[in-house]
């Protein structure tokens, strides 16, 4: 699989998972069905988070709920091409994810692949912003929440990402 990513640390020495190409580009909308075809190389991974220790796995259920939740579809615009994108940085954005969050599962959809509840974490990545010549002229931040759900296998499984917000202020630093 063709990546180009790289975890840093910016001017506050707070990593950030740099991805410095936009894979998921198009004038109008996304195109989930690429993103779903692109994720799919992932499923069968396992990453673990530095902070916790926690080895979260990626199932083949990430592929539908990452390009098909009620999330994105909500989504718009340059948030969208920002979660797309995003997908090109899972592993790394596990590495990072930080401030662990349970919560119980109170779904009876949910009832055996979330038996244990669910986790979120957050993370970071940032997108290269390209000036008319083809060059990057900076990076845009982005903050996420990861969401983990704990099967009753006793795994992790990386959910979704949610709650994608620019970072706003000055473009990121190195």
């Amino acid at each position: 699989m063709d990546r180009n990513v790289l975890i840093r640390k910016d001017i506050e020495g707070k990593r950030i998972v740099i991805i410095n190409n936009i894979r998921f580009a198009g004038k109008r909308m996304v195109n989930w069905d690429n993103v779903k075809e692109y994720l799919k190389a992932f499923v069968g991974e396992n990453h673990k988070i530095e902070e916790t220790d926690d080895v979260i796995y990626i199932g083949n259920d990430l592929p539908n709920e990452f390009t098909g939740s009620v999330y994105t579809y909500k989504l718009k615009g340059a948030a969208a091409k920002a979660k797309a994108n995003a997908s090109q940085g899972l592993p790394e954005m596990i590495r990072i994810a930080a401030n662990r969050h349970f919560r119980e599962n109170n779904s009876e959809k949910h009832y055996r692949n979330a038996a244990l509840g669910w986790y979120r974490y957050d993370s970071r990545f940032a997108l290269p912003v390209y000036r008319e010549d083809g060059g990057i002229e900076r990076h845009n931040a982005f903050h996420a929440s990861l969401i983990v759900r704990h099967d009753e296998n006793g795994k992790m499984y990386l959910y979704d990402i949610i709650d994608i917000k620019k970072e706003t202020g000055n473009p990121l630093e190195l």
